[in-house]
């Protein structure tokens, strides 16, 4: 653990203008790879719901299934800065839920800090998780998880109004004890200004370079995702399509019974595969 990133190496790279790298993934064999590329921070991001379980959105993730994968990700990136995301439901509820349910990606998964998507109405949710012990990264911009409420999805902050009320938001949020912010879908204009008045961390996610780090979600960078993509995304390799060529060429070897061949088979040891044919015929 000497060499895991904290929250003071993060801010401190926020002070010397160094960008951090982070990206969302959920399993124990992608963050394995991305620990190896030496990301700063990983978030194992609710959006598993859609990239791992298949669903439409993200609000049918489970605590229990959160918390299993994150401490999947904490055992394949020990030295990552790890941030878990809190999903529907472990924190509308009430703050008690709400802090209890934070503690155990920290006790149970190895977490250094909480998602949460954030509105005004959930200040004193970040303020008792906060107040608990537990560093939160609040969310703000686009928000997943009311996806129920507005629709669809649109850019957020694209005009002053809106712009200087998201301002405000990241600047409540920072009172409330936040110890980092997540903008999501805004104009970049807004992100920039934000970032350059707050002194929380501030990440983004299709918000523009102007924050302190940038996240894109795995599959996204892989080129994975089968599915549209959105704009912000960026896919810096084709594996979906290669991927589906390794398996058209597993399943061509298969039925021509060119695998497995001698290699990729076991053996007996030298000299006992006489003395096991005689064995089957004197005892078959």
């Amino acid at each position: 653990m000497e060499n895991r990133i904290t929250i003071a190496d993060l801010l401190k790279a926020k002070q010397e203008h160094r960008r951090i790298v982070a990206v969302s993934c959920y399993d124990y064999t992608t963050a394995r790879l991305v620990a190896q590329a030496q990301v700063d921070m990983i978030l194992v991001g609710d959006t598993a719901a859609e990239f791992v379980l298949g669903h439409d959105s993200t609000l049918p993730v489970s605590m229990d299934f959160m918390v299993a994968i994150t401490a999947a990700v904490r055992r394949a990136a020990p030295d990552a800065y790890l941030v878990a995301d809190m999903p529907f439901l472990s924190y509308q509820a009430g703050t008690a839920d709400a802090v209890r349910n934070a503690g155990r990606f920290l006790v149970e998964a190895g977490a250094q800090m909480v998602k949460i998507e954030a509105t005004r109405a959930y200040l004193n949710t970040i303020r008792e998780v906060s107040n608990a012990g537990i560093p939160v990264m609040a969310h703000i911009g686009i928000l997943p998880q009311w996806i129920s409420t507005i629709g669809r999805f649109r850019a957020e902050a694209t005009t002053a109004d809106a712009a200087i009320t998201l301002v405000r938001l990241a600047e409540q949020m920072a009172q409330a004890g936040a110890s980092a912010l997540l903008i999501e879908g805004t104009a970049a204009e807004v992100a920039q200004a934000i970032t350059e008045r707050s002194p929380l961390l501030v990440i983004s996610c299709g918000s523009g370079p102007g924050c302190d780090g940038q996240i894109l979600v795995a599959p996204d960078i892989l080129g994975l995702s089968l599915a549209q993509s959105p704009k912000f995304a960026k896919a810096y390799a084709d594996l979906g399509a290669r991927s589906i060529e390794a398996f058209r060429k597993y399943g061509e070897e298969i039925r021509a019974g060119r695998f497995p061949d001698a290699e990729h088979s076991y053996h007996m040891k030298p000299g006992q595969a006489q003395r096991f044919e005689e064995l089957l015929r004197t005892n078959v």
